[in-house]
C-alpha cells in the first residue's frame, strides 16, 4: 500500500517542490537489534554448508540436510483462494471476487485464516505441502479476456496493491520477524496473455512500469507483508522475466531478505532446446537465472538432477562464483528462520494444527466473503425480495445447483449450491421449483441402432454402443459453454464424461468425474451437425497433441468408444429425451420470481493456458435467459463467473442482474443473503465492464496509454463501469472539500434500508506536457449508513499519489497544473468534485544534447521495445521501414550540430537513422548510414551531421527496418 504523508494546505492544497520517491539500497540489511541476531544466525549455518548443501537447496525441493539438523523444505503452496490441492479445505472466493468487496479488512482476516489453514498441515507435512506459499497473483487485469483473469484482482494498481497487502499481511501474520507462512507475488511481470505465455513479448515503457506495473508487486514487499515475487512465463522488452534483473527492482522495494522463484519449469524454456532460446545452454541459464536474484528454481518437479548438474557446470566454467550461489541460500535460509524452523519451540505459530482446517470460524468467514464480493448490476425494484410475499421461486440455469472448483482451488469441503441457499431461505411451506434447463439426449448410432451407453455406480464406466433402447444408462446432459463447446453428464450416475487411457492401450471415454478437471481438461465434446440430419461427436479436450480433427467412434471389437479421424468417426441420431429450456420456462411460468443462475465453467471457459475469444455468455445460456423472461417478467438472473461479460441485452431487459465470481462452498447461502435483503449488496467492480470485444486491442497489445485501455484511459461508452455496483439503498454526496491530509465529502443514506457504500476518490490533472489519465483511483472507503445517517469520509490524498514518471529525467515529478478530486459511487458515477492548485513545477523542454535513452520516448510507430543486451538494458527496435520515435519539446535552442546514437544491426546490409523536425516526414535534419553489426547484441556509434535544427520543437528519429537503437544525442 502507498505510504502517505499528509498534506497540510486545504482547499485550494498547495503542492510544492519535485518528487524523490527514495528507494532502500538492494540487498541493505535492516538495522534492529532482531535483524542484526537473525543475520548472524543465517551466516553460521550458511557456514556449516558444504558447496553440494548449498546448491541442493537451490532447487524447489530442498533435501534434508540431517547432520544439521535441517527438514526437508519445499516452495510453492497454492494459497490463491484458500488452501489448494492437499484435500478438504475453506474454499473463499476467487482472488477477483476478494477484491470486488473493496474490504481490505476482510481480505486480511481471510488471508490470515488460509494462512492458518496451511501452518494446519505442519505436523502431518503432507507432499506437497510448504509454509512458502503462492500467493497472492497481482497482475493487473487490463485485458478481461486474459485466461487466468479470476486470479487477478482489478485493472487499477492501486486498488490491488491495497488488496493484495491485506492478503499477504493475513498470510504472513503482520510480523516479518516471525511469519505464519512466506507469501510471495506472481507473476512478475506484465504477464497478461496465455497465447504463446512463454514467447510473447510485453513492451512495458518507462512510464507504464513506473506508474501501471511496478505498484502492484511493490505494494505487498514495501510493506515487508510479502517475501517475494514469482516471475512469469513471458518476456518483457525482448528479455525472459525468469532472467530480469530483480536485483535493481524488487529487491530495491524493501531492507528485508526475499526469496525470489521462477514459475514451473521456466529454466528449462531459457536453453536452445527450449521454447525461448535465450541461451545455448542450461549451465548458461541457470547462471544468468541466478545473477538475476532468483533463489530458486521450479523446474523437473521433484528432481534436482537438472539443476545440480548445471549449476556445477556453471561453476566449473566460471559463469557462477560459489558467492552466488552463497547470496541464493542467504535468502532462502533468512525466510526458512524467520518461519521458525530453526526456533526450538517452532515460532509462535507452531501450535496451530488441523483443526483449524474448515473451522465454525472460517465457514462463517467464507459466507461473508462471498456475501460481500457479489455486485448488484441492475435493479429496477426486482431486489430484495421480501421471502414473506414471494412463496412461490424458481430457480433455473446449468449453475442453479452445482459449484464448480478452478485450478487453484481447494476441494470444496461441502457445497451450499444456489438452489439450496434460496430453498433453505425461504423455509416451510415455500415453492420452489427448479430446472438446469439443458437437455437430456440420447445417441443412436445411426448405421447400427446401437445406443451410446454409460456405466453405473461411483466410478462409472467405459462409454461403449451397447442397448438398442434408451434408458437412465443411456441419457446425457448436455452442457453448453460456448463456441460449440459441451460436456456430458451421465443420467445413470451424475458423473460427467471424460477421455483416459486405463491401461496403457488407448483412450477410452468414462462416466467418472464430478466436474471437468485437470490441467489437460478431457471432458470436452462438439455435436456437430451433418447434412443428413446426424451428427459427429468431435472430442474437443485440451491434449493438443492429438490434433483437432479427432473423432469419436465404435471399436468394431467390442462398440467401446474410441478416438478416431472424420472419415473414422461414428454418425449418431441426436434423441431429444428433455427439452432443458422447455422445462425451465414451466419451472419459471407462475412463479412469483425467477431466479436463473447462468455462467461459466472454470475449467472450460478461460483458465490457465485459454485465453477467452468471446466475452457473452454462451449462446445456449443466453436462449434460456430469453425464454425465461419472455415466459416470466419477474426475472432476475444471477451470472456466476470470473470476468466481465457483455451483458448487453441482460442489462437493456432483465429487471435485475447480480455477478458473484464462483465463490466457493458458502455461494448458496451467501446468494441467499444478497437476494432477500439480509445483506446489501456491497461488492464492486474491479474492472472495465466493456460492450464488445471491438472496444480492445490485441490481447497482446500493453501499452494502456497509446491504446487506451482500462478506465484510465478507455473513451469509449461502457457497460459497467470500474467501481460500478448498486445498493438496496440510495446516497446523497455532499461537496468535497480538501483538507489536511486529503480530500472530505460527507455521504447520507437518504433511503429506508441500512446500506453499504464504497466512496471513491478519483484525480484527474486538467493540464501536462504528457498525455494523462481520464481518472486515477488514489482511495476510497467503505461504509455502513443506517437510514438517514449522514457520515463525513475522509480519504487519504498526498502530493506524491498527483506525481507521475517524467521521462525527460527519468524521475517522479509534480506538474504546475490543477488537478481534479473527483469523489463518487464509481468511476462513472462522480458526485461531487473540487479543484487542487498543485505548485509544482514545470517539466523544461528536452535536453538532447546529453545522452538520451532511447526507450524514453514520448511517442513512436513501429517498433518494439527489445533487450540491449541479455543481463539487462532496452532498447528499441524497429519493426518495419520507416518506423520511428518521437522526442517531443525538445531545446534545440543552441543549435544541434551533430548526431551520435548508439545501434546495432544483426541483418545483412546498410540501414539509416534520420533525424526530422515537427513530425515523422517533416524537415529532414541529418541521417547516418549504419552498417551490419553482425549480431543484435554488438552495438556501433554512428554520427551524422546536422543542419536546421534550431528552436524549440519536436524531434523524431525514423529508423529502417532492423535496427537496434539504444542511446542518441544531438550535440
Amino acid at each position: 500500500m502507498r505510504r502517505r504523508t499528509m498534506l497540510t494546505v486545504p482547499l485550494a492544497v498547495a503542492l510544492t517542490g519535485a518528487i524523490a520517491r527514495p528507494a532502500a539500497a538492494a540487498g541493505a540489511v535492516a538495522a534492529s537489534p532482531q535483524a542484526r541476531v537473525l543475520a548472524g544466525r543465517v551466516e553460521e549455518l550458511l557456514g556449516k554448508l558444504t558447496l553440494d548443501e548449498k546448491i541442493s537447496l537451490l532447487h524447489q525441493w530442498q533435501p534434508a540436510i540431517p547432520r544439521l539438523g535441517m527438514k526437508a523444505f519445499r516452495t510453492g503452496t497454492e494459497a490463491l483462494h484458500g488452501l489448494a490441492w492437499l484435500g478438504p479445505a475453506t474454499v473463499f472466493p476467487q482472488a477477483i471476487g476478494l477484491a470486488s468487496t473493496w474490504n481490505p479488512e476482510l481480505i486480511e482476516q481471510v488471508g490470515s485464516a488460509v494462512g492458518d489453514e496451511v501452518r494446519g498441515l505442519q505436523h502431518e507435512r503432507p507432499k506437497g505441502w510448504g509454509l512458502n506459499v503462492w500467493s497472492p497473483t497481482v497482475q493487473l487485469l487490463r485485458d478481461p479476456r486474459w485466461g487466468r483473469n479470476e486470479e487477478g484482482y482489478s485493472e487499477d494498481p492501486y486498488l490491488t496493491g491495497v488488496i493484495s497487502t491485506a492478503y499477504a499481511k493475513g498470510l504472513s501474520g503482520g510480523d516479518p520477524d516471525h511469519l505464519k507462512t512466506a507469501p510471495l507475488v506472481k507473476h512478475y511481470l506484465a504477464n497478461n496473455n496465455e497465447i504463446r505465455r512463454d514467447q510473447t513479448s510485453s513492451d512495458v515503457r518507462p512510464r507504464l512500469y513506473k506508474e501501471y506495473e511496478e505498484p502492484a508487486y511493490k505494494a505487498a514487499i514495501e510493506a515487508d507483508v510479502a517475501c517475494g515475487v514469482m516471475t512469469a512465463y513471458n518476456l518483457v522488452n525482448g528479455r525472459p522475466c525468469t532472467v530480469t534483473d530483480l536485483n535493481s527492482s524488487v529487491r530495491t522495494w524493501t531492507d528485508r531478505a526475499l526469496l525470489n522463484v521462477t514459475d514451473a519449469w521456466a529454466p528449462n524454456n531459457l536453453p536452445a532446446t527450449g521454447s525461448q532460446k535465450y541461451f545455448d545452454t542450461l549451465a548458461e541459464a541457470d547462471a544468468a537465472v541466478l545473477k538475476a536474484g532468483i533463489d530458486s528454481f521450479t523446474t523437473d518437479d521433484a528432481n534436482p538432477a537438472n539443476t545440480i548438474a548445471a549449476v556445477n557446470e556453471a561453476l566449473k566454467s566460471g559463469l557462477l562464483e560459489e558467492s552466488d550461489v552463497d547470496t541464493a541460500v542467504r535468502h532462502i535460509l533468512d525466510i526458512r528462520f524467520r518461519l521458525g524452523e530453526f526456533d526450538e519451540d517452532g515460532g509462535p505459530h507452531a501450535r496451530i494444527d488441523k483443526s483449524v482446517i474448515n473451522s465454525p470460524a472460517h465457514r462463517r468467514l467464507a459466507r461473508r466473503a462471498a456475501a460481500e464480493a457479489i455486485v448488484l448490476l441492475k435493479n429496477e425494484g426486482a431486489l430484495p425480495l421480501d421471502a414473506r410475499k414471494v412463496r412461490k421461486v424458481a430457480v433455473v440455469g446449468p449453475l442453479s445447483d452445482t459449484l464448480y472448483a478452478d485450478w487453484y482451488s481447494g476441494e470444496l469441503p461441502y457445497k451450499v449450491t444456489p438452489l439450496a441457499g434460496i430453498t433453505k431461505r425461504l423455509g416451510a411451506g415455500a415453492s420452489v421449483t427448479t430446472s438446469e434447463g439443458v437437455d437430456r439426449i440420447a445417441l443412436k448410432n445411426a448405421a447400427t441402432g446401437a445406443y451410446i451407453t454409460a456405466g453405473t455406480g461411483a466410478t462409472g464406466a467405459a462409454l461403449k454402443e451397447s442397448a438398442t433402447e434408451p434408458g437412465e444408462t443411456q441419457h446425457f446432459d448436455v452442457f453448453g459453454w460456448g463456441q460449440g463447446v459441451v460436456t456430458l453428464r451421465s443420467a445413470a450416475n451424475g458423473k460427467v464424461v471424460g477421455m483416459r487411457d486405463p491401461d496403457g492401450s488407448g483412450y477410452q471415454f468414462f462416466n467418472d468425474q464430478e466436474q471437468p478437471n485437470g490441467w489437460f481438461v478431457s471432458q470436452l465434446f462438439k455435436l456437430e451437425e451433418q447434412s443428413d440430419g446426424s451428427v459427429l461427436l468431435r472430442y474437443s479436450g485440451y491434449e493438443n497433441w492429438l490434433g483437432d480433427n479427432v473423432y469419436l467412434r465404435a471399436r468394431a471389437a467390442d462398440g467401446t468408444l474410441v478416438l478416431g479421424s472424420a472419415a473414422e468417426a461414428s454418425r449418431y441420431t441426436r434423441e431429444v429425451v428433455r427439452d432443458g429450456v422447455e422445462e425451465a420456462v414451466g419451472a419459471a411460468r407462475d412463479a412469483d420470481t425467477a431466479i436463473v443462475v447462468v455462467g461459466s465453467m472454470p475449467f472450460i471457459n478461460s483458465r490457465e493456458t485459454d485465453d477467452r475469444e468471446d466475452m457473452g455468455l454462451a449462446a445456449e445460456q443466453s436462449a434460456l435467459v430469453k425464454a425465461v423472461f419472455a415466459a416470466n417478467p419477474r426475472t432476475v438472473v444471477v451470472v456466476e463467473n470470473s470476468y466481465p461479460t457483455t451483458l448487453n441485452w441482460e442489462q437493456k431487459n432483465v429487471p435485475a442482474l447480480l455477478w458473484t465470481t464462483h465463490a466457493g462452498q458458502e455461494t448458496g447461502t451467501a446468494l441467499a443473503d444478497v437476494l432477500f435483503g439480509d445483506v446489501d449488496p456491497a461488492g464492486r467492480l474491479t474492472q472495465t465492464w466493456y460492450r464488445s470485444e471491438d472496444d480492445l486491442p490485441s490481447i497482446l497489445e500493453y501499452d494502456n496509454i497509446k491504446f487506451d485501455r482500462t478506465y484510465q484511459y478507455f473513451k469509449g461508452e461502457v457497460l459497467y463501469p470500474f467501481g460500478h455496483g448498486l445498493s438496496y439503498t440510495s446516497f446523497r454526496y455532499g461537496t468535497p472539500r480538501a483538507v489536511p491530509g486529503g480530500i472530505e465529502v460527507s455521504v447520507t443514506n437518504t433511503g429506508r434500508r441500512t446500506g453499504t457504500e464504497v466512496v471513491q476518490l478519483y484525480t484527474r490533472q486538467r493540464t501536462s506536457r504528457v498525455k494523462q489519465p481520464l481518472k486515477k483511483l488514489q482511495a476510497f472507503r467503505k461504509v455502513v449508513l443506517k437510514p438517514g445517517q449522514t457520515r463525513s469520509v475522509k480519504l487519504p490524498l498526498t502530493r506524491q499519489d498527483l506525481a507521475h514518471w517524467d521521462v525527460t529525467r527519468s524521475r517522479w515529478v509534480v506538474e504546475d497544473s490543477t488537478y481534479e478530486a473527483m469523489v463518487g459511487s464509481s468511476s462513472g458515477a462522480i458526485r461531487g468534485r473540487t479543484t487542487l492548485d498543485a505548485h509544482g513545477e514545470t517539466v523544461p523542454p528536452r535536453d538532447l544534447s546529453r545522452t538520451t535513452r532511447a526507450e524514453n520516448f514520448d511517442d513512436y510507430e513501429g517498433v518494439r521495445l527489445v533487450d540491449e543486451a541479455k543481463p539487462r538494458g532496452t532498447a528499441v527496435g524497429a519493426e518495419t521501414a520507416g518506423a520511428w520515435l518521437l522526442f517531443a519539446d525538445a531545446d534545440l535552442r543552441g543549435g544541434a550540430k551533430r548526431l551520435v546514437a548508439r545501434i546495432a544491426k544483426e541483418s545483412a546490409g546498410e540501414g539509416t537513422i534520420e533525424v526530422r523536425l515537427g513530425a515523422p516526414d517533416g524537415r529532414p535534419a541529418g541521417r547516418a548510414t549504419v552498417a551490419s553489426t553482425g549480431s543484435r547484441y554488438a552495438y556501433t556509434e554512428v554520427t551524422a551531421a546536422l543542419a536546421g535544427a534550431a528552436r524549440r520543437q519536436d524531434v523524431y528519429l525514423v529508423l529502417s527496418e532492423g535496427l537496434r537503437l539504444a542511446t542518441f544525442s544531438l550535440s
